[in-house]
C-alpha cells in the first residue's frame, strides 16, 4: 500500500532512530523526530455532524467517531492527535479556540472552513423554504461573500496555522457539490435552484483552493469522491433535509469514510 506523505515521515523518524540507538546516524533531523503530531480543525464536515455516533464529551460540537480525522487517526496512528473541529465553526471559532494544540510537533492539519461564514445553512433554509427567486438571491449574496470577504478570512486563519505550527504540512479539505443534475429527485427545490446551490460549492472551493495554494497548503477536491454520491443521485453520501434538521446537507458516515478519508489520506 503507497504511504502517505505523512506516514513516510513517520517511517522516516523510525529509521532515524534505529540509526542512532546503532550508531548509524551522528544527528537525526529536528523536524522528523518532533513533527509527527496531526491536528484536526474545521467545522460540522470535519467534526463528522451527520454521520452519528458522536463523542458524548464533545457536547454540540459533535464529535463522531465517524468523521474522516477519526478514521484517518485510527489507521495512522500519529505520535499524537488532537480535534478540535466543531459543529458550525466561522474563521473566528477557529482562530479563537480551535488552534490551542498546534505546536512545533506538528507534523499534519486538516481542515474544512469557510461554509459558515459564507451562510451555508442560512442559504440552504431559505432555498428549502422560500422558492426558486428567494434562493437564486440568497445563493447570489452568498457568492458575493465568498469572492469578496472570505478571501481576508482564510488568509488570516491560514497565516495563524503557519505560525503557530511551522513545521506542519496542512491539508485543506473542500466541500462537495450536494445535487446531481439531471437526477434521480421528482420533488423538492427546481433544477436551477440545484444548479446556483453547486455552483456556490464550486465558488467556495476555487476561493479556498488559491488562498491555500499561497500559503502553501494542500488543497483536497473531494467532488472526486463524492461523484456519483449527490442528492438525487440514487446513492447519496449526503443527508437532504433531515430531523434532526443539523443533519440535513451534512455527509453521512459513507459520505466521511468514501468521500473525505480517501482524499485526505492521498493529500496527507
Amino acid at each position: 500500500m503507497k504511504l502517505s506523505r505523512f506516514a513516510a515521515i513517520t517511517s522516516a523518524f523510525s529509521l532515524t532512530s534505529v540509526l542512532a540507538l546503532t550508531g548509524a546516524s551522528a544527528a537525526a533531523s529536528p523536524q522528523l523526530t518532533e513533527a509527527t503530531g496531526y491536528v484536526a480543525l474545521g467545522d460540522s464536515y470535519s467534526s463528522g455532524v451527520g454521520a452519528g455516533s458522536y463523542d458524548s464529551s464533545s457536547g454540540s460540537c459533535k464529535r463522531s467517531t465517524k468523521a474522516y480525522p477519526m478514521l484517518w487517526k485510527a489507521a495512522n496512528t500519529p505520535s499524537s492527535f488532537s480535534f478540535t473541529a466543531c459543529s458550525g465553526a466561522r474563521t473566528g471559532d477557529v482562530l479563537n479556540g480551535q488552534l490551542g494544540p498546534l505546536g512545533s510537533s506538528t507534523g499534519l492539519v486538516s481542515i474544512t472552513i469557510g461554509g459558515n461564514d459564507a451562510g451555508f445553512a442560512d442559504t440552504m433554509t431559505t432555498c428549502a423554504l422560500q422558492g426558486e427567486s428567494a434562493c437564486l438571491a440568497r445563493v447570489a449574496e452568498a457568492v458575493e461573500y465568498v469572492d469578496t470577504v472570505l478571501p481576508g478570512k482564510l488568509d488570516t486563519v491560514y497565516s495563524a496555522i503557519s505560525a503557530k505550527a511551522p513545521a506542519a504540512h496542512v491539508v485543506v479539505l473542500g466541500y462537495p457539490r450536494f445535487y446531481k443534475l439531471g437526477g434521480s429527485c421528482a420533488a423538492g427545490l427546481s433544477e436551477k435552484s440545484r444548479a446556483a446551490i453547486n455552483g456556490a460549492a464550486d465558488e467556495i472551493n476555487g476561493v479556498t483552493a488559491k488562498r491555500a495554494a499561497d500559503h502553501g497548503f494542500t488543497f483536497a477536491d473531494v467532488n472526486t469522491t463524492f461523484a456519483g454520491h449527490e442528492l438525487c443521485s440514487g446513492s447519496p453520501w449526503l443527508h437532504s433535509v433531515t430531523f434532526p434538521i443539523e443533519n440535513s446537507y451534512h455527509p453521512t458516515a459513507a459520505g466521511q469514510s468514501g468521500g473525505y478519508l480517501p482524499v485526505f489520506d492521498s493529500a496527507a
